[in-house]
C-alpha cells in the first residue's frame, strides 16, 4: 500500500509539471501583455489646402479613451519649427484600430521632416483626466516624416 502512494504521489507530480509546462507559456503571454497606445504615421497626401496626415492609431489599453487632444509640433526638413497644431483625435475604443485625418494647410508635404508629439493637451478615459496618452504612447511612422515624442 505504502508503494502505490509514492507512485501515486510521483504520477501526480509529473502530470503538474506537465500541465504547467504545456499551460504555462500560453497563460505567461496572457497575463504580460503589454498595454500599448499605438500612433503611427501611416501616410501624408499632397491635398489643394496643404497636406493630409494620415494616422494609424490602435488602443491597446484595456479601457476605451473618451478623448485624446495631443499637442503638435510640425518641422521643415532643415529641422526648424514650421508650426504648433492640436490633433483631436477623439475617442478611440479599446483594443481597435482607428484612423484619423488631419489636414495641416498652407505647405506641401514635402517641406515637413518631423512631427514631434509633444504631450498630450487633454486625455480622459472613463469621463476622469489620465496621463495614458502620454506614459503608454509608443510612436511609429510609415511615411517619409519621422513621427517622434
Amino acid at each position: 500500500m505504502m508503494r502505490s502512494a509514492k507512485v501515486n504521489s510521483r504520477f501526480m507530480r509529473v502530470a503538474a509539471i506537465l500541465t504547467a509546462l504545456s499551460f504555462g507559456p500560453a497563460a505567461a503571454q496572457d497575463s504580460t501583455k503589454e498595454e500599448t497606445l499605438v500612433i503611427e504615421l501611416n501616410a501624408t497626401q499632397a491635398t489643394g489646402d496643404g497636406c493630409a496626415f494620415s494616422f494609424l492609431i490602435t488602443n491597446g489599453l484595456s479601457a476605451q479613451i473618451d478623448s485624446m487632444i495631443l499637442e503638435a509640433v510640425l518641422f521643415d526638413t532643415a529641422g526648424q519649427v514650421e508650426r504648433l497644431t492640436l490633433f483631436d483625435f477623439g475617442s478611440l475604443p479599446s483594443e481597435r484600430p482607428r484612423v484619423r485625418q488631419f489636414i495641416v494647410p498652407g505647405r506641401a508635404c514635402e517641406a515637413f521632416g518631423s512631427v514631434l508629439i509633444n504631450g498630450a493637451q487633454s486625455c480622459e478615459v472613463d469621463g476622469v483626466a489620465s496621463d495614458v496618452c502620454e506614459s503608454e504612447l509608443e510612436l511609429r511612422s510609415r511615411a517619409g516624416i519621422e513621427l517622434i515624442g
